[in-house]
């Protein structure tokens, strides 16, 4: 296991990104190109009052922020609140890591939360603009649960979300079906299993709920086999995000506990994807959720860290450049300079 440095003190390495902003803590950055801008949609850190556990209970979000600039480099605009909680009738707290998405002139806001009995599920809200303001649905995503929804359209026009995320993120507690309020906090704490996956499900046409039963998309190692529940290096913790790149689907996630973003690849938007390697070594801070954008002809990594607040719940975005190397690996990118 990777040992961080104390959230709690100053690191004294230099970082090789500035935050995106230092007015508010935006984390969980998810970046999407929309009418020649880019838009980021994150969790918007507070400070609140809840002790900290390994389940981020501490994480107590409560509305979303979208910020937006015209550039990479380029000047920030905060817009106002986009949804609060006090404005999804099904929602309780904790608005976690968000994503959007695009289709017919309509924007698509699609957010985890707890509904009134403690239990993650997603929902949507729509809007006109991209920034919002967004007007949530009556009541979360039908089949819907976990946290970290991650939206990606094809170059045929479908589109899928990919979600889930275990400790905190409850996907542990689906294994059978339905939620288990008793079942392990962890991932199961089978080291000689097959590691939990996460979940991808086809949009209907309307982007409003899956068009079919959400399914794994599963990560095999170079053999061909499970990734298992002990591989804590390369197994999936959370954070999916889905990018494409000549012809190959990258599967890209969080391995929590060993703070890695990794990704795998395939031929299919379904998987099954085959572990690669590393994209990001571990950040300061405990937790690691990011996006891959591509503007013009270069492809950039968003991601956060605690440089501003040097404390685990109130997390920075910041941006640098992500390549591609010919044979489809990616350059591992270390958040420090040496």
């Amino acid at each position: 296991m990777v040992v961080q440095p104390d959230p709690g003190k100053p690191n004294e390495r230099r970082h090789r990104s500035e935050p995106l902003l230092r007015d508010i803590y935006i984390a969980d950055p998810s970046a999407h190109l929309f009418e020649g801008r880019i838009y980021v949609y994150g969790s918007h850190d507070i400070d609140g009052t809840t002790p900290e556990d390994d389940l981020g209970s501490h994480f107590e979000m409560r509305d979303y922020q979208v910020i937006s600039m015209d550039r990479v480099g380029g000047e920030v605009t905060i817009h106002e609140v986009a949804l609060d909680v006090d404005d999804v009738p099904w929602a309780s707290r904790q608005m976690w890591a968000p994503d959007a998405a695009t289709k017919n002139g309509r924007y698509f806001l699609y957010f985890p939360a707890k509904d009134h009995e403690g239990v993650f599920r997603i929902g949507v809200a729509t809007a006109d603009r991209p920034e919002g303001p967004f007007r949530a649905e009556p009541e979360p995503i039908k089949g819907s649960h976990s946290i970290d929804p991650a939206v990606f359209t094809d170059d045929d026009g479908a589109s899928y979300m990919y979600f889930g995320g275990i400790w905190g993120g409850q996907l542990q507690r689906w294994t059978m079906g339905h939620y288990d309020p008793n079942g392990s906090k962890t991932d199961l704490e089978q080291d000689e299993q097959p590691a939990l996956n996460p979940r991808v499900a086809r949009l209907t046409d309307d982007m409003l709920e899956f068009a079919e039963p959400p399914r794994e998309a599963l990560i095999l190692d170079e053999k061909g086999f499970p990734l298992l529940g002990g591989d804590h290096d390369r197994r999936f913790f959370e954070a999916a995000w889905i990018h494409k790149h000549a012809g190959q689907y990258y599967l890209s996630y969080s391995t929590g506990d060993t703070h890695y973003l990794t990704y795998a690849t395939s031929t299919s938007p379904y998987g099954p994807f085959t572990y690669r390697g590393r994209i990001l070594e571990p950040v300061q801070g405990w937790t690691t959720h990011h996006s891959i954008l591509q503007v013009a002809e270069q492809w950039y990594l968003f991601y956060h860290d605690t440089q501003l607040s040097n404390r685990t719940h109130l997390r920075n975005a910041k941006v640098t450049e992500l390549t591609h190397r010919p044979d489809g690996t990616i350059e591992v990118i270390d958040p420090f300079l040496r």
